[in-house]
């Protein structure tokens, strides 16, 4: 009798950390990303009984890159976790950029025990006030007074997380709540039904007959499609609406991903003047799931039209992003998957009328023309087969040898501009990056993440020597956990994008008559060379060094042989690689447009 008593008094203890391994379980997680710590021991034993893979960089940074990445590609939540003190101190660049970019991470973090913290007692060890540091950076962020809180507010955190623009949200364990023996409570264990909304939020039949209606009037429709496209995995949506209205598609940064290039309806942003003109010449945009924001020129003139002439409808799931840098004709607040499903339906029923294909497939073929022209004079960079290489072979021989799902990783500053310049979306949801921080060595965890999210497909990245530098580290952990990630390093040395902008402010004449300035002439742009095939090898890696155009596909195609993770380091031209396409674009957006 006493040991049935004892055997049911076991079955109802469980470790604090089991009530978050149960709600992270509930909602689908099967991977977390982080550092093992003796704090949250409580956690990390009830994962696998759960279900739960722990994958574990060497650098907390990388930990929430890898749940980003993870996230943006899946369009499931990403978990992250960083020990109290300095395991969070390492994670807050990754917090501050997750959140920026808009991935839907969940950050636990573990701090020392209940009654020495919150406040500080003064002199506790590794404690810092990490909910007060980290608030500014995420969506929220929130302390746990006590272990029968722990559900309610994790809850609290899931529901955040699932509201509006995605983002990072932030939940503090102390060590003594994550460690301790708690009687579970059958209240803390809730389907995600049972306390946040699961259900796209469709829009108002009214609004999507209002801008149904709009969309047939128009003469010269433009779609807008951001990031918001891609967190809902709306591109067969997007395909669909584009293809009834006979309508361009052009994307923000960080929705670049969301259609495949080669359709006649794209107009990849990196086709400049067929952007600008697409955006200028149309009377009505339909923005989805954009703020509008810088790269895109916040909505104004004489990048776009202006507001006398073009109205604008703006769909979003966050109510504080519509209107805000432009005025709306119609501000619809919903999901752009379910709203791009409503509007197909509208469109399928009432079609546009047939007077107003001629002109917007006028505009299609003077945007095609426009795409071809500057895609031969982009591809003429290709007839230079000089040693060390011209940088436009990388992504474009990279393009040949990858598939066509592969999952492209962009790091870097001039490498960002070629890679971006040179690589062809053709499966959506396939390029990563971190297009609103621009955060150099973030693209290195990036695609770990996106590996360990899809191991049935390539994942490659795209990264200058600059950026590998920041966590070149994690090629070990790309061995150790089994992910065959192939990186190509543009290598350079020296800080380019830097260098460049340096170089014209310093020197702008000779800049120009020379292309480069002497190494003396600017102010510690160097970088000293580092073997990245052979750093490759040291940590059990295949790697492989290649300065010719010719013997790329060659090395790219030995390193998937390989079946290991992989690291190609390619010279390339210092000079030439200064010269990264559209670079005064770049700086332009970041000068105010002069139109309303």
């Amino acid at each position: 009798m006493v040991l049935q008593v004892i055997d049911k008094v076991r079955k109802n203890t469980i470790l604090g950390g089991e009530i978050i391994s149960r709600a992270l379980a509930a909602e689908g997680v099967d991977t977390v990303f982080g550092i093992i710590d003796g704090t949250y021991f409580g956690l990390l034993k009830t994962f696998e009984p759960n279900g739960i893979r722990l994958v574990t960089p060497r650098h907390e940074a990388s930990a929430l890159h890898m749940a980003g990445a993870y996230a943006r590609s899946t369009g499931k939540l990403g978990v992250a976790i960083a020990s109290n003190g300095p395991g969070v101190a390492n994670a807050l660049s990754g917090v501050a950029v997750e959140n920026a970019e808009g991935n839907r991470v969940l950050l636990v973090t573990s701090s020392r025990r209940v009654g020495i913290t919150y406040p500080d007692r003064g002199g506790a060890y590794q404690y810092f006030p990490q909910v007060e540091v980290t608030r500014p950076m995420t969506k929220w962020s929130v302390f746990v007074p006590s272990a029968d809180r722990l559900a309610e507010i994790l809850r609290q955190a899931l529901r955040i997380a699932y509201t509006g623009r995605p983002g990072v949200v932030h939940v503090d364990v102390p060590e003594s709540i994550m460690n301790a023996k708690l009687e579970a409570n059958p209240g803390w264990f809730r389907t995600p039904e049972q306390y946040r909304a699961t259900t796209p939020l469709a829009a108002p039949a009214d609004q999507v007959a209002r801008a149904a209606a709009l969309l047939r009037e128009a003469r010269r429709p433009v779609i807008h499609a951001g990031s918001g496209v891609g967190h809902a995995l709306a591109d067969v949506e997007l395909d669909r609406v584009a293809s009834l209205l006979r309508a361009p598609i052009t994307t923000s940064w960080g929705g670049r991903c969301v259609v495949d290039e080669r359709i006649n309806e794209a107009v990849p942003m990196i086709y400049i003047d067929a952007v600008n003109t697409a955006r200028t010449e149309a009377d009505l945009v339909l923005v989805l799931g954009s703020r509008l924001g810088e790269t895109d020129w916040w909505g104004k003139a004489p990048y776009w039209g202006t507001p006398d002439q073009q109205r604008v409808i703006q769909v979003d799931l966050d109510p504080e992003i519509l209107g805000a840098n432009r005025a709306t004709e119609l501000a619809i607040q919903a999901d752009v998957k379910a709203f791009l499903g409503q509007l197909a339906v509208a469109l399928e029923r009432d079609p546009v009328p047939a007077a107003r294909l001629p002109e917007r497939e006028a505009q299609l073929k003077k945007l095609g023309k426009m795409k071809a022209e500057r895609r031969r004079e982009l591809d003429k960079h290709l007839g230079d087969n000089g040693v060390p290489m011209h940088p436009a072979h990388v992504p474009t021989i990279a393009r040949r040898v990858f598939d066509d799902d592969a999952i492209l990783v962009i790091d870097g500053g001039n490498t960002a501009i070629w890679a971006n310049f040179y690589s062809e979306v053709r499966t959506p949801h396939t390029v990563l990056g971190t297009p609103k921080m621009g955060m150099l060595g973030a693209g290195v965890g990036q695609a770990l993440g996106a590996k360990a999210a899809h191991p049935d497909r390539q994942v490659y990245c795209i990264i200058g020597d600059g950026a590998m530098g920041f966590h070149q580290q994690e090629v070990e952990t790309a061995v150790r956990n089994g992910l065959p990630v192939i990186y190509i390093v543009l290598a350079d040395r020296q800080w380019g994008m830097v260098k460049i902008n340096q170089s014209f402010m310093l020197k702008p004449v000779k800049t120009l008559v020379m292309k480069a300035l002497d190494p003396s002439e600017t102010i510690n742009t160097e970088l000293g060379e580092t073997r990245f095939d052979e750093l490759a090898r040291a940590m059990g890696a295949y790697g492989e060094r290649v300065a010719d155009p010719a013997g790329l596909e060659g090395a790219l195609r030995r390193a998937i042989a390989s079946g290991l993770p992989s690291v190609v380091h390619v010279d390339v031209d210092r000079k030439k690689h200064l010269w990264a396409p559209n670079l005064k674009t770049f700086k332009d957006m970041h000068a105010e447009p002069e139109g309303k």
